[in-house]
């Protein structure tokens, strides 16, 4: 009986280490034609092992109805861009773009990231070691493979930036750097739309349902871009940490665990935490704009975002409960 099991994990682990794999990058984009040339140029990159598992790659494009002429300008720039098949939706949202990314992919396995995201070009090498190793240490493919994600504001040379304490991210699943098989995401339903900005926490939750374990792989490394912090931002950021309390009750009326309290901060921790150090919401975006200012003055926008952070975690646990205390107050009393 012994040598059985032991000859079955060895043929176990010989496939595993056979395997080939083709991966697709599915993107979801819209209105984001200048970082995503730097996305796309940098897929183009990829250097690839001798003997890697990795047989070939797609990156597949989902416009989600710019207005920037983007689908134009990658027809136009399309031969230096062969990895890349274009799709397009009236704007749904990133994640129905993802869906249908995932439904017209050819890959067996897909990564995710955003529009915004610069790669290494050992990017997708990292990931397939990542999977392979994985799935030998657990004689399974039950997992997915998690890169490590650095925040920047850097446009012209967005590598550059180091990683920082800030960069840290204790999600489950998140789809700005992951890779995963294409049969568990059908397996799981894809993202649920009604969900976003939560949708890839969402369908987290259905994974971890089926079993699936989180492996970092720190080596494939994405760059976020985005605009440097500007004080004219902050009322769209407070309106999306409001939208997002409100979204994430949904969330939890859906999935009501822990674990998700936990995520939506809906908790009496959140709670505190947040009431604390923003000193019961008096510390705001008034009170604090006179200092964002002087950070961002002294070239430390980055800084200044975190530091605002205070106050649009404040916002968001009032929303998630305002829309707690809404929901309960909808639902039908019960008979005396």
């Amino acid at each position: 009986m012994g040598s059985s099991i032991e000859k079955f994990t060895e043929q176990l682990e010989a496939s595993i280490r056979e395997a080939i794999v083709f991966f697709s990058v599915v993107i979801p984009t819209y209105n984001r034609k200048p970082i995503l040339e730097k996305c796309l140029k940098a897929l183009e990159r990829q250097q690839l092992a001798d003997g890697s598992q990795v047989i070939g790659y797609e990156v597949v494009v989902v416009d989600d109805g710019s207005t920037d002429g983007t689908l134009a300008w990658l027809e136009e720039r399309s031969a230096e861009f062969p990895h890349v098949r274009v799709f397009s939706q009236d704007h749904q949202g990133p994640s129905a773009a993802r869906n249908l990314g995932v439904e017209r992919s050819l890959g067996d396995t897909i990564i995710f990231i955003d529009s915004d995201l610069v790669v290494t070009e050992h990017f997708l090498q990292a990931h397939a070691d990542g999977l392979r190793q994985g799935q030998l240490a657990q004689k399974s493919d039950r997992l997915f493979t998690y890169g490590r994600v650095i925040n920047t504001c850097n446009f012209d040379d967005p590598t550059a930036e180091p990683y920082k304490l800030t960069d840290f991210s204790a999600a489950y699943f998140a789809t700005g750097n992951v890779a995963i098989a294409r049969h568990w995401l059908e397996q799981a339903g894809l993202f649920d739309t009604r969900f976003l900005p939560w949708e890839d926490l969402e369908l987290g939750v259905r994974l971890k349902q089926l079993g699936l374990k989180l492996i970092k792989c720190p080596a494939a490394v994405g760059y976020h871009w985005h605009p440097p912090f500007a004080l004219e931002q902050i009322p769209s950021l407070i309106e999306k940490e409001i939208q997002r309390g409100r979204i994430g009750v949904l969330f939890y009326q859906k999935h009501p665990t822990w674990n998700v309290r936990l995520m939506i901060q809906m908790t009496w921790l959140h709670q505190l935490l947040w009431g604390i150090l923003s000193l019961g919401g008096n510390l705001n975006e008034r009170t604090m704009a006179p200092f964002l200012q002087w950070l961002i003055n002294q070239g430390k926008p980055q800084l200044a975002l975190e530091i605002a952070r205070i106050f649009l975690n404040w916002y968001n646990v009032r929303g998630v409960y305002e829309a707690y205390a809404q929901m309960q107050q909808s639902l039908p009393s019960k008979p005396a």
